[in-house]
């Protein structure tokens, strides 16, 4: 395999020279830049699997560094070195498109670990240099906004900037923090989930840092905290805004010194995570409230992902449908239902305060109630609130487009599934021929019709 070749940016030699031969030990190749218009020199005469850029140089800033990198060079993960304590600079650093930070003086372990970790992106991508690795198996859904979360996952996948979830609840969070771990670097390593609102308050220390033997009643031995079980890989608290103000101030030391000390312990433990967040609240109002720290919500709000709630994307409820009765009859072991168009109306007009959570909850049921292996409108128990689209999620007269969206996903599949025989597509869809030929032609489905296709009922 080639050697990886790393830029060192910096204005002292000896940061330098220390840098050059704790990366050549690890059998990387360098290059040296004393300021920013060396290393813009280099970054164009040559690519780079990684770059250490020093923050204050003599003729800018490493800033500067980060986005050139970012626009140009977008494969090329780049780390801040920041002055000791300065979080401000390593969350704008981060901000701009850095892939990590390290304070002076450089912790050697920390670096080493730093540089495995980017050079990782080169070694075990599997989407290579241009593709994408999240498909839409990963995040049902083919509407602009499903599209565009996937392309950002990939995106933040490749950074170690923290990442804050938001969105309401039964969105998707988790499975999208899980994605961003998977497609990254740490993915070897592990993903630790916790929520945060379902640990008491007088446990929640124990839980995160750890204790030693002895340090309370009831420590009869010593617990690595989950800081410690995530090592190397992704630590998500789910729920976060439900952390009791005194843990707050505990989480942001950790954050920021990237250490943690298990209760009754003596010294701290460097701790190395990738740290993602989420909660359904309104974070920014909680702040304002004094209800959550500030400076922490700074810190673990670096880049922000929002789910989008299932209503404001109505094109993917058949696909999402589609696959919830696939799994349901796979996971049960009988046939998948079918559903009839009164209860796809039904489904498709819900406007889903659970979101996708709910519409998953709502179709077991109807798959235990339903008779003949169908579903119908009365099966779904949508009669109480939210079982009407509000004038403000769904535009006046846009429900004929809505509706001829979900009419052109099944006579697809079922055109799909027959090999394009339009007389037995028509009979799976409860249609006549002469129907589905007059629903074909007012889609435009006709036109993509295979040569090799067959119509036996002319």
């Amino acid at each position: 395999m080639t050697r990886a070749i790393a830029l060192i940016i910096d204005d002292e030699p000896d940061i330098r020279e220390l840098l050059d031969i704790t990366l050549q030990r690890m059998g990387i190749d360098t290059r040296s830049a004393g300021n920013v218009a060396e290393a813009m020199q280099q970054l164009g005469s040559q690519e780079f699997d990684l770059c250490l850029a020093d923050m204050r140089l003599p003729d800018g800033d490493g800033i500067t560094i980060v986005r050139h990198i970012a626009q140009h060079h977008p494969q090329t993960p780049v780390a801040m070195i920041t002055a000791h304590g300065n979080m401000d600079t390593a969350i704008e650093a981060l901000k701009a498109g850095a892939f990590d930070f390290v304070s002076k003086p450089v912790d050697l372990p920390v670096l080493r670990r730093l540089v495995e970790t980017a050079l990782r992106l080169r070694n075990d991508d599997p989407m290579g240099r241009d593709g994408s690795v999240t498909s839409e198996s990963d995040l049902l859904g083919k509407s602009t906004a499903m599209q565009n979360i996937r392309s950002m996952i990939d995106k933040l996948a490749r950074s170690q900037a923290p990442v804050f979830v938001s969105g309401e609840s039964g969105t998707g969070k988790e499975l999208a923090s899980r994605l961003i771990h998977r497609n990254g670097p740490r993915s070897d390593k592990p993903f630790v989930a916790v929520n945060c609102g379902a640990i008491p308050g007088e446990l929640m220390e124990s839980e995160l840092f750890g204790h030693i033997k002895g340090s309370f009643t009831g420590a009869i031995h010593d617990k690595e905290g989950l800081f410690q079980v995530a090592d190397g890989g992704t630590l998500f608290l789910d729920e976060v805004a439900d952390l009791p103000l005194s843990m707050q101030v505990k989480l942001l030391r950790a954050i920021q010194e990237k250490s943690i000390r298990p209760i009754g312990g003596a010294e701290e433990i460097k701790v190395d995570v990738r740290l993602i967040s989420a909660s359904h609240k309104d974070m920014n109002a909680m702040v304002a409230n004094g209800e959550f720290r500030q400076d922490l919500f700074y810190r673990i709000h670096v880049i922000e992902l929002n789910m989008p709630p299932l209503r404001d994307r109505r094109e993917d409820i058949p696909l999402m449908i589609d696959h919830i009765l696939e799994r349901i009859s796979h996971d049960s072991g009988v046939s998948k239902p079918r559903i009839d168009r009164a209860a796809l109306k039904a489904l498709y007009e819900h406007t889903y305060p659970g979101n996708v959570r709910e519409l998953e909850n709502i179709l077991e049921r109807a798959c235990a109630l339903c008779e003949d292996n169908l579903i119908q409108a009365t099966d779904l128990g949508l009669n109480g609130s939210g079982n009407a689209p509000q004038p403000s999620t769904v535009p006046e007269g846009d429900l004929e487009s809505q509706l001829a969206s979900i009419e052109r996903v099944l006579i697809e599949r079922a055109l799909d599934e027959t090999g394009w025989n339009r007389t037995a597509a028509a009979k799976n869809l409860g249609l006549t021929l002469r129907s589905l030929r007059y629903r074909m032609e007012k889609l435009g489905l006709d036109q993509n019709e295979p040569e090799s296709s067959t119509e036996t009922d002319k």
